[in-house]
């Protein structure tokens, strides 16, 4: 074997790592990849060196992608642990002086050389080690299994939120109950939730006008998380301050009708109307330009990447690939909806990116991540079946 792999050529030694893309998931990413690219060329092009940035971005994400694809899940999960802890410690090192790094009031940096944001490895540890927990319990899992599933999840969940991020919180949230919810847990569990959730909501509709009047004061929650959810209630309450981002949002949408107004012609957008129409609200000036058509195309590019994630996580050969394929989709699946939904006007601005069209280097790198798990997992499975 070692003197066929000496005579081999560079390219037949180079090949194997250059193969094993799955073609349907890249079609899906290059299609939404496309689509970004164009929508930050018109919202970003008299915005200095965003367009251009958001391309390096861009390639970054693919080299992250490749990279990651590279190793297989078996060696993934042997990074589970080391993973969470480091994320955990860091998160943890935000709160001591001279470390931590205070913007706005929220201490969610870390000065270690370099400034990081020590919650956005969480965003991949946490599902990361859940899935290591429920492949090491396969074939014994116990209501007990699911309880410690629990507390490995809801601890940096609470560290994070106490920095406070409460909008970073809620994605490591929902990434590690993804991983529970594939686990196996019961629907019995699932919907009282789902039902005490769709009452609450509703009893917070109804309740708005009351519960958001001056000097009223809501436990549990900071002063702006409460300022957020009347704003969403009623963004009316303050044109100029509060509401403005969603007001804006909202008229960009509506401007666009049914086959937007066209590329580069986005009156809302070009007069700066739309603030951050190039981070949290490009969904807003994509809308704005491209109309109804537009984004039901880039909802179908989301559908698409997201249909194709979860095939992949069902015929992943192991539990630990296939729970992490199937939370890393759904993370995806979440990131795309409450993104469109704030920048909509039905849920709470909470600063979370848009995949492919929002720029933001963290953001393009973590989705690189995200897609080569998904490709790494599709390609496991190949070389089992070869």
């Amino acid at each position: 074997m070692n003197t066929l792999y000496e005579q081999a050529t560079p390219w037949q030694r180079l090949r194997p790592v250059f193969t094993g893309f799955d073609a349907t998931l890249l079609t899906a990413m290059l299609i939404l990849a496309a689509i970004g690219l164009v929508t930050m060329y018109s919202a970003g092009f008299d915005h200095g060196t965003r367009f251009v940035d958001h391309g390096r971005n861009m390639l970054l994400g693919l080299a992250t992608l490749f990279l990651v694809m590279q190793i297989p899940p078996h060696k993934l999960q042997r990074l589970a642990v080391p993973l969470y802890l480091i994320g955990m410690v860091l998160v943890v090192a935000t709160a001591i002086p001279g470390l931590g790094i205070t913007r706005k009031g929220a201490t969610r940096w870390l000065n270690v050389g370099v400034v990081i944001q020590p919650s956005e490895i969480l965003k991949i540890a946490a599902p990361l080690m859940l899935a290591w927990w429920f492949q090491k319990r396969e074939g014994l899992l116990r209501a007990w299994d699911f309880v410690v599933a629990a507390m490995l999840l809801l601890l940096p969940v609470a560290l994070v939120a106490k920095q406070p991020d409460l909008g970073t919180a809620l994605l490591i949230l929902f990434g590690g109950l993804y991983v529970i919810f594939f686990a196996g847990l019961s629907w019995r569990l699932v919907l009282p939730v789902l039902l005490l959730a769709a009452v609450a909501i509703t009893a917070l509709v109804l309740a708005g006008p009351m519960i958001c009047a001056d000097g009223v004061q809501w436990p549990v929650l900071r002063p702006y998380q409460q300022q957020r959810i009347c704003t969403l209630l009623d963004p009316t309450r303050d044109p100029l301050g509060k509401g403005f981002h969603i007001l804006q949002g909202m008229i960009a949408i509506g401007s666009g009708g049914v086959s937007g107004k066209g590329f580069m012609s986005g009156t809302q957008t070009h007069l700066e109307f739309i603030p951050e129409r190039t981070t949290d609200f490009i969904f807003a000036a994509f809308c704005e330009e491209f109309g109804l058509a537009g984004a039901a195309l880039l909802m179908l590019g989301f559908l698409f990447l997201i249909f194709r994630g979860l095939v992949i996580a069902a015929e992943a050969p192991t539990v630990f690939s296939r729970l992490l394929a199937a939370a890393t989709t759904m993370s995806l699946f979440t990131y795309a909806f409450v993104n469109m939904g704030m920048v909509s006007g039905i849920l709470p601005v909470v600063g979370v990116p848009l995949p492919f069209l929002s720029y933001g280097g963290t953001a393009m790198i973590s989705l690189g991540l995200a897609i080569g798990i998904l490709m790494s997992v599709a390609r496991s499975r190949r070389l089992m079946q070869s």
